[in-house]
């Protein structure tokens, strides 16, 4: 992670919402910075399984959440009406120098491939793209952090046994990109899916639950999985190990040039296609 990082939720419907409160309680007696982005407003059909109130009608989905969850648990939490920028700027030091506030943990929970894409590319060395999307009562988990053979490197490290880097989502699952083979019916929401019964009524609950999961495992240096899937009509959950023989496959490489090598002048990483 970079130094200071920050905990980002870009999609504040109906995984996002939850996600959003959930995060501020996991994160309780902790300075991590937290951004919520949106540019959706909260509508009255948004109240039947969001996590909205009729207080919340008309404004932004980002700030009803950022003023409401600020007060609850006493932490400052930065919101964006705007949709999302890769080039989003953050505080000022002075002098013309900013930080940027895209860093850290990048939580996706978007619905398109457009938005999904615009992650994808902000990704910056030492960032994570946690991506969660759902059906009608499954979806899947998936965390990530380079685009390409060259960034992923050599990133398992035998010693202390950890990961670097992981391909990111859209490498993973590379429909995520894919634009929708059908048209979505009158620009139906979340909400509106679920009230038209095309969504489960609490699929995006159980799927906020599952990106709590590994954002605490993360934080804590316990995560050992790069994905999970989770069907809730099956009961079941299925998780991808974050181990250097799935990413082999999945990159088309061969297991051992995914370890990190060692030599006198320092760590040396092979960046050449293999």
């Amino acid at each position: 992670m970079p130094q200071q990082f920050k905990i980002t939720v870009v999609g504040c419907g109906g995984t996002g919402a939850f996600v959003a409160e959930g995060l501020c309680r996991l994160l309780i007696g902790s300075d991590i910075p937290l951004l919520l982005i949106d540019h959706d407003r909260v509508e009255p059909h948004n109240l039947l399984r969001q996590n909205f109130y009729e207080g919340d009608l008309g404004k932004f989905k980002s700030q009803a959440l950022a003023e409401r969850l600020s007060r609850q648990f006493r932490r400052r939490i930065a919101y964006s009406v705007y949709p999302f920028m890769p080039d989003l700027i953050g505080e000022s030091f002075g002098g013309g120098l900013r930080s940027l506030a895209i860093q850290g943990i990048i939580i996706g929970c978007v619905d398109n491939a457009d938005a999904r894409r615009q992650i994808g590319e902000s990704l910056r060395i030492g960032n994570w793209w946690l991506d969660a999307g759902n059906g009608f009562s499954s979806g899947q988990v998936l965390l990530g952090s380079a685009r390409s053979i060259e960034l992923l490197g050599s990133p398992f490290v035998k010693e202390t046994k950890e990961v670097e880097h992981l391909p990111m989502p859209s490498w993973q699952l590379p429909s995520l990109l894919a634009p929708p083979t059908t048209k979505k019916r009158d620009n139906r929401d979340c909400a509106e899916a679920v009230a038209a019964e095309e969504q489960s009524p609490v699929i995006n609950q159980a799927m906020a639950a599952l990106v709590l999961e590994f954002i605490c495992r993360l934080l804590n240096k316990k995560l050992t999985w790069m994905g999970a899937y989770i069907d809730l009509d099956a009961g079941a959950l299925q998780t991808v190990p974050a181990e250097p023989e799935v990413v082999a496959r999945l990159c088309g490489v061969k297991v051992d040039t995914l370890f990190r090598k060692d030599c006198p002048i320092g760590n040396r990483y092979s960046l050449e296609r293999r």
